[in-house]
């Protein structure tokens, strides 16, 4: 009867609010921080809200890499937005206590979007693969019907890889800790909190990392047969030329993943790194994709970039 008579007790103590962390230290600094973080947040959705309007609008862009663009978009504003209301709050209010059910479903968003990131990067490796190596068929390999279908395989497969995070989270207990480490919720920053056993989320958490995993891994053999499409061809410069239509997605592919590796390193090899490191390496993660990813393809992009100068001419004039 003992243990029976201590499972109320430490019911009691669940915990009914997480606390998330700003940047140690410089709370005093708090409504300064929040400045850049807004102009940041204010660019990356009017950039990803540019783009997706000049996909839709303008008949000269309905390509399939500008399909996979938008959906680069709306993944980039799903991040932002699902990163905003908590990093706003601490930052302009110093609000920083959040409810569990709030994190478990911003953690659900932070990670849905990522994964979906990751897929649409892994997309438009296939689709420079395909346009690169066999150039004739490509607008009947990746028919608009075809480019749907793989845009709605791979967001019902993120959908189902994440949705498990936040119902492993609500089943754990949490009594004791409730300081998490981020501005935002993450599954792996969560779990660390249970004081019953998270042995599950562990599991999952390293399968869902696997997959991402295996995105890279495939983004990596595309640019590997891409190279050797690229070097069966005979002029210097038609290499150049074909090549300087990967450049946009090479740049989005390293802005991704270099936070997200870094960020796993630290977590795992460099435990006793600075939390600070870790805090502006984790705030990276989520802003600087959404921010960047508009601007490199408004610059590398020719159409684009065209477009936004006739609008801004047409605007002035």
């Amino acid at each position: 009867s003992h243990p029976a008579m201590s499972i109320p007790n430490t019911s009691e103590t669940e915990i009914s609010t997480f606390y998330l962390v700003g940047i140690p230290g410089m709370e005093f600094a708090n409504i300064w921080i929040s400045i850049p973080i807004c102009l940041i947040y204010i660019v990356a959705i009017l950039g990803n809200c540019t783009i997706l309007f000049f996909i839709k609008a303008e008949p000269s862009l309905l390509e399939p890499m500008y399909y996979f663009l938008s959906m680069l978009a709306l993944s980039d504003l799903g991040l932002s937005l699902s990163s905003l209301p908590t990093m706003l709050r601490i930052f302009l209010f110093s609000a920083s206590e959040v409810s569990p059910n709030a994190c478990f479903a911003q953690e659900f968003f932070i990670h849905e979007f990522s994964a979906m990131e990751s897929s649409v990067l892994l997309i438009m490796s296939f689709d420079r693969f395909v346009a690169i190596y066999n150039p004739l068929r490509y607008t009947t390999i990746l028919t608009m019907a075809r480019v749907t279908q793989i845009g709605v395989a791979f967001s019902l497969k993120n959908v189902l890889l994440i949705l498990p995070f936040p119902f492993t989270l609500k089943r754990l207990r949490y009594c004791k800790k409730k300081l998490l480490s981020h501005s935002y919720c993450l599954h792996q920053d969560v779990m660390k909190l249970a004081c019953s056993n998270n042995k599950v989320n562990v599991i999952y958490g390293l399968f869902v990392a696997l997959t991402g995993i295996v995105d890279i891994t495939l983004i990596f053999l595309s640019y590997l047969l891409i190279l050797k499409a690229v070097l069966n061809i005979a002029s210097q410069k038609e290499r150049l030329k074909v090549l300087n239509t990967c450049v946009s997605h090479i740049c989005a592919v390293l802005i991704f993943y270099v936070p997200v590796f870094s960020l796993t390193i630290i977590y795992r090899f460099a435990k006793h790194s600075s939390v600070l490191l870790r805090i502006l390496m984790a705030d990276i993660f989520l802003l600087v994709p959404p921010l960047m990813n508009p601007i490199v393809y408004c610059m590398k992009s020719q159409q684009i970039r065209n477009l936004l100068l006739e609008r801004l001419c047409l605007k002035q004039s």
